[in-house]
């Protein structure tokens, strides 16, 4: 089966997307670590980094899927 590019293209974009509101709040979540001193902004900001990741892995996978035809 061959690739849907059309749909690829719009994991791709939600990709973009989720990783764009994850590197924002991921500055604020830095900033209010080590500007304003809250350690909840640390382990903010490892969640963030684990959705950016979740993210572009999501999307590796549904090419892997769609190539595959399942």
């Amino acid at each position: 089966m061959t690739l849907d590019v059309r749909a690829a293209k719009r994991r791709l974009v939600v990709m973009i997307a989720v990783n764009a509101v994850a590197l924002a709040a991921g500055i604020v979540a830095l900033v209010g670590y080590f500007r304003f001193h809250l350690d909840w902004a640390l382990a903010a900001f490892a969640v963030l980094i684990a959705v950016g990741i979740g993210a572009q892995i999501w999307f590796i996978a549904s090419l892997r899927r769609a190539d595959k035809g399942a």
